[in-house]
């Protein structure tokens, strides 16, 4: 990546990291940690190993880019290394926490990173494929949620109107998400932008210039899914399985207040949060948002108050840490030119 660009996503994270650390009570900071002690390294080191699901779900999906792709096509690509993918893994997902809109920064990034490896075309198409499995994997895990919470917890007519409701927003999710992996997404989603105020200016002279290059990164997504099923199930597979691990994350900390809960219960506390958090999309590392939803999820499994504030905290200094690690890796990373894609597919001119 061309060091410009890489100085600024890393100056523009670190600034509203600065920022949001400023908002913090330190004083209930240091006593919540202290109160967690030895399991906030345990929550540290589970998310090590979630953000290499995150990573071999990413790697699938470029690895079965590439033998889709002829030999002559292919010739030049350099290779990936899954660690080096790992890096801007980390890096990205810590953009995306830092910046309002969520994938506004982190998929930028991650394209411009790996270009000059695989070329422009490839690199978007894969990080919006990735990016697509990662939400679509949310829905799976927000609808799964309901079924647990019916074999698990009491039910009344409140909490029956705001499962079916759920059950509906997921089942659109889903169908949105299938067309877009069938039909492509990158046309669609731009289109979208035109509609937006602010946004439409720079949309419409954007899809102008290249809907040709939009119309090919939507067929690299339909050819991928139809082509490579496997991977695709593989990938979402990956991702579903780490949204469950992550509730572990709730269950280390719930433990230092709360010996008796459950890992059931975990899950339901993430998936009502992480569907409240992810509505605010537009808000940095979902400020408020992600707090409400544990103190909402955790009072509507009749556990106290209380227990939902300190995990907010708990979570949210394991977000800020993560995302200071993240921006500090963006400057590990090396430019290189960007790989031409016309140029390396060797075309024949007309």
């Amino acid at each position: 990546m061309n060091k410009k660009y890489q100085n600024g996503f890393f100056i523009f994270g670190m600034a509203v990291l600065g920022l949001m650390i400023t908002q913090l009570d330190f004083a209930e900071v240091w006593s919540g940690l202290q109160h967690t002690g030895y399991w906030f390294l345990a929550v540290l080191g589970l998310w090590c190993v979630l953000y290499v699901f995150n990573t071999a779900a990413w790697y699938l999906i470029i690895k079965a880019g590439a033998k889709s792709e002829s030999p002559l096509q292919g010739q030049r690509r350099e290779k990936v290394g899954f660690w080096w993918l790992y890096k801007l893994t980390v890096s990205g997902f810590a953009l995306n926490y830092a910046t309002p809109g969520g994938l506004m920064g982190g998929e930028p990034y991650r394209v411009m990173s790996l270009a000059p490896k695989i070329g422009t075309e490839r690199a978007s198409s894969s990080v919006i494929f990735y990016a697509m499995t990662h939400i679509f994997s949310h829905f799976w895990f927000w609808l799964i949620s309901i079924p647990l919470y019916l074999l698990t917890q009491p039910l009344n007519v409140l909490t029956a109107l705001m499962l079916g409701t759920g059950g509906v927003f997921c089942g659109l999710g889903l169908w949105f998400f299938i067309s877009g992996y069938r039909k492509g997404l990158a046309v669609r989603a731009m289109n979208l932008l035109r509609h937006i105020p602010f946004v439409k200016k720079w949309a419409r002279p954007f899809i102008d210039r290249h809907r040709g290059e939009l119309d090919t990164i939507d067929c690299q997504i339909a050819a991928l899914h139809r082509q490579s099923r496997a991977t695709f199930i593989a990938a979402v597979g990956l991702e579903l399985t780490c949204r469950l691990l992550s509730a572990l994350e709730i269950y280390f900390i719930l433990l230092v207040i709360l010996p008796e809960v459950s890992y059931i219960q975990c899950v339901l506390i993430l998936s009502f949060t992480s569907l409240f958090a992810n509505l605010l999309f537009f808000i940095p590392l979902q400020l408020g948002g992600r707090e409400g939803g544990f103190l909402m999820s955790t009072a509507g499994l009749g556990i106290a108050t209380s227990a939902g504030i300190f995990v907010a905290l708990i979570v949210r200094m394991r977000e800020l840490l993560l995302t200071g690690v993240g921006l500090l890796l963006i400057k590990l990373g090396s430019s290189a030119p960007v790989v031409r894609d016309k140029e390396e597919r060797n075309e024949p001119k007309a």
